[in-house]
């Protein structure tokens, strides 16, 4: 992330929401049809303080408010293993005080959930989904911290604007437990 990045979330969000909005904003510059994306998140005044030059690099100022968490994006996710296998192989050092994922997948809306199939397995049922009429692309964000909280943002690829981001601390709950697990130690 940089200081060049345009968003610019409410005030009054918590720092982690900036957080979140921060990522989806810069996955959002990147365009649609991206892998995940998995970012570790640290307090800016421990950064700057204990990784002065990589706080340059980022560029973040000494006028950034306390508490703050700036997103740093690790390697890439490898798109050949099981995102919760993936997952399950991370953890943290201490210096760490949440992580982020951001990762785009096809979604239908609660009216069309009673129409899925019984006893698909997960490659029927994301062939199912993929031909449904009323499937949605949505990049989801999702953000914990290692004191369990949590915040997410969702942008559907049909309502790519940063007015249209839904966000919510429990908006996609198995993947926030998931990297809530990254923590478990």
């Amino acid at each position: 992330m940089s200081k060049d990045s345009p968003a610019s979330p409410p005030p009054a969000a918590t720092p982690l929401t900036r957080a979140v909005l921060e990522i989806d904003t810069y996955a959002a510059g990147l365009g649609w049809d991206q892998p995940a994306r998995l970012f570790a998140l640290v307090d800016t005044g421990r950064l700057r303080a204990e990784e002065p030059e990589l706080a340059e690099r980022l560029g973040l100022d000494e006028g950034a408010a306390a508490g703050t968490l700036t997103p740093v994006e690790q390697e890439e996710v490898p798109a050949d293993v099981p995102l919760d296998e993936f997952l399950a192989t991370i953890g943290w050092p201490d210096a760490v005080a949440g992580c982020a994922l951001t990762i785009e997948r096809l979604m239908l809306p609660p009216s069309a959930e009673a129409s899925v199939p019984e006893d698909l397995d997960e490659a029927a049922l994301a062939a199912w989904v993929a031909k449904h009429p009323e499937r949605q692309e949505v990049r989801m964000t999702v953000a914990v911290l290692r004191d369990g909280d949590r915040e997410s943002a969702l942008r559907l690829r049909e309502k790519d604007s940063e007015l249209d981001v839904l966000t919510g601390s429990d908006l996609v709950p198995g993947l926030a437990q998931a990297l809530e697990a990254t923590f478990a130690a």
